[in-house]
């Protein structure tokens, strides 16, 4: 069996602030942008440079109960980790852009780490993992 997590489907209030953080702040690719006429929605997907791998899909909320989740999508733990080769680097950029880390950055044995939130309020680990964990 060969299966892998492709994308993680993100909620958001708006497509194009949400292209506009993911594209500006944290300096993702925007894969792709498609108008789905029929159900008057878009297929956007947002990737961080480098290596291909997991990418996320944004989604509009569509209904009340959708709109609920936006900012909150893991019950306010962190939801997604973001490795990164040089964590100084990305974390100086992000800060340089107006992202706010909500925990400083910390030497734990997985790595440095420090959380940020996204433009909804998500729970992020900027994530540089140690060479022990690197293939994680």
């Amino acid at each position: 069996m060969n299966q892998r997590l492709a994308s993680i489907a993100l909620v958001v209030k708006d497509y194009d602030e949400a292209i506009e953080f993911y594209t500006q702040k944290l300096n993702f690719d925007l894969v792709e942008d498609t108008y789905l006429p029929a159900e008057d929605k878009r297929w956007v997907i947002v990737a961080p440079r480098g290596p291909k791998g997991c990418n996320l899909l944004l989604a509009r909320a569509a209904n009340v109960e959708q709109e609920k989740a936006i900012g909150n999508q893991a019950g306010g733990r962190v939801f997604l980790l973001l490795f990164t080769d040089d964590f100084w680097r990305d974390y100086e950029a992000y800060k340089a852009k107006g992202v706010e880390f909500i925990r400083p950055p910390k030497k734990e044995v997985y790595g440095r780490v420090a959380v940020f939130v996204d433009l909804y309020g998500n729970k992020w680990d900027l994530l540089e993992p140690s060479a022990k964990n690197s293939a994680s």
